[in-house]
């Protein structure tokens, strides 16, 4: 294995982790190797491959998602049990690059549905995005413990423990135990898990 192989640095949101879209930021290396971030499932804001940003890039403001915020915002206010409208207004803001609010109506949706482990997953990316791994673990963690299987939270804490929290094993742990459940996992750009789990052992 050498020292271009592409390991992603994160997240897929919600669902499975080899099928879906590239988006949110990109960040740094680690022995040559590149990681990038991502995002499970579809998003409202409907981001695709070409709307990568490079870290320390805000998403340009587009004024479309600016009015479904505000539209949301009004909704929950009117209607604050309305957990899908929570849980929108947290991807509009996981997608425009604010986790402080994102957190905020993703604790809002939990609240009302503390056993979704998509959003309990979405939760953990924007601790994390907001310069809180532990708290980002813990919500991996929960997801997990709601559904054991959940590929995203398992791929999203070895990436949290690599990176944040400097915790090599740990990370190839959580990543074995990934491939052992989902023999077949990949990463969003396609790298098997195995071959990832090998890439970072290579490191030590």
């Amino acid at each position: 294995m050498t020292n271009n192989t592409n390991i992603p640095d994160g997240y897929i949101k919600k669902e499975t982790m080899w099928f879906i879209a590239l988006v949110a930021l990109a960040f740094g290396f680690l022995a040559g190797i590149v990681f990038s971030v991502y995002k499970s499932g579809p998003s409202p804001a409907a981001v695709t491959p070409q709307a990568v940003q490079q870290q320390g890039q805000a998403p340009a403001a587009d004024p479309q998602i600016i009015q479904k915020i505000l539209a949301l915002e009004k909704e929950v206010v009117a209607h604050p049990d309305n957990i899908e409208a929570w849980t929108q207004l947290g991807n509009y803001y996981f997608d425009s690059d604010n986790p402080g609010k994102a957190i905020e109506a993703y604790s809002k949706s939990l609240a009302l549905n503390p056993n979704n482990a998509d959003v309990l997953t979405d939760l953990g990316v924007m601790y994390r995005r907001n310069g809180n791994p532990k708290e980002a673990i813990a919500a991996f963690d929960r997801a997990t413990a709601v559904d054991p299987s959940h590929p995203t939270a398992r791929f999203n804490r070895g990436i949290v423990q690599l990176y944040d929290l400097k915790d090599r094993d740990g990370a190839i742990k959580t990543w074995e135990e990934l491939v052992k459940l989902h023999p077949d996992a990949k990463a969003p750009n396609g790298q098997p898990v195995t071959e990832i789990i090998k890439t970072v052992k290579e490191q030590r």
